[in-house]
């Protein structure tokens, strides 16, 4: 009998506990408004599109031909990328803005720049040298990876005379 009520009472406490836990992780879990942020990440990538079509126009304007203004345009959106990272504004610029700063090129440069400012401390061979590819290591991964199995595929293709 009283290891029945032993085992209620641990049951209680059990589910008392259980309770708060889920009181606790509610409470610190953030609330997100979605359309709030799909807005932010909708300004944030108009603004860098908007900034590298700027720089389009004004390389043509200065007479460069469109692949060599399209060259130079990603050229400066990296260098201001990084740049950003470097003095610490572009991860703000990522916070608010989320997807809207991540995906365009900027996004892949301060995913570069990012981890070897943060390790240099550790040295510029096991800092940097090591910590520099950290996010964008699986990404230049696969990519050459896809690339090399779309162009097999492309060849087998060409071969068999389907393309």
């Amino acid at each position: 009998m009283e290891e029945i009520k032993e085992q209620e009472k641990t049951q209680e406490q059990e589910t008392r506990q259980q309770k708060k836990y889920e009181k606790y992780v509610k409470e610190v879990t953030p609330t997100h408004n979605l359309w709030l942020q799909m807005l932010k990440a909708f300004v944030t990538g108009g603004i860098i599109c908007c900034l590298g079509q700027f720089i389009l126009n004004c390389a043509g304007q200065m007479g460069l031909e469109k692949q060599d203004a399209g060259s130079w345009c990603s050229l400066i959106l990296v260098l201001l990328s990084v740049i950003l990272t470097g003095f610490g504004i572009y991860p703000k610029i990522v916070k608010w803005g989320g997807a809207g700063a991540l995906v365009p090129i900027t996004g892949f440069a301060n995913g570069v720049a990012a981890p070897a400012i943060e390790y240099k401390a550790e040295g510029q061979v096991f800092g940097i040298g090591c910590k520099i590819f950290t996010i964008a290591g699986p990404v230049i991964l696969y990519g050459i990876f896809a690339s090399w199995l779309l162009g097999l595929g492309y060849w087998i293709g060409k071969m068999v005379g389907v393309f």
